[in-house]
C-alpha cells in the first residue's frame, strides 16, 4: 500500500482558488511548499501540471472517482 501523504483538506481564496493543504500527517502546506512536495513525489494521488501561462499547478490524479476531486475535499 502507498504510504505517502495524500491531502484530506483545503483553503480557498475569495476566488475559490487553492491556497494551502492539510495533509494526511496533519501538516499545512501553503500551495508553493504543496506544489514542491507533489513535484518530489511525496503526496499520493495528485500530480503537476504546467497551465498555458508557463506556471505550474496541482491537481489530482484522474481516477474517475469526483469525490476526491481536491476541489471536493472538506476545508480547514
Amino acid at each position: 500500500m502507498d504510504q505517502r501523504e495524500r491531502f484530506v483538506a483545503v483553503q480557498k481564496n475569495g476566488d475559490g482558488d487553492l491556497t494551502a493543504f492539510q495533509t494526511s500527517n496533519g501538516r499545512v502546506l501553503q500551495y508553493q511548499e504543496a506544489l514542491q512536495e507533489v513535484q518530489a513525489g511525496r503526496i499520493a494521488g495528485v500530480n503537476s501540471f504546467k497551465g498555458r501561462d508557463g506556471e505550474f499547478y496541482i491537481r489530482g490524479d484522474a481516477d474517475g472517482d469526483p469525490t476526491n476531486n481536491l476541489d471536493q475535499l472538506p476545508r480547514f
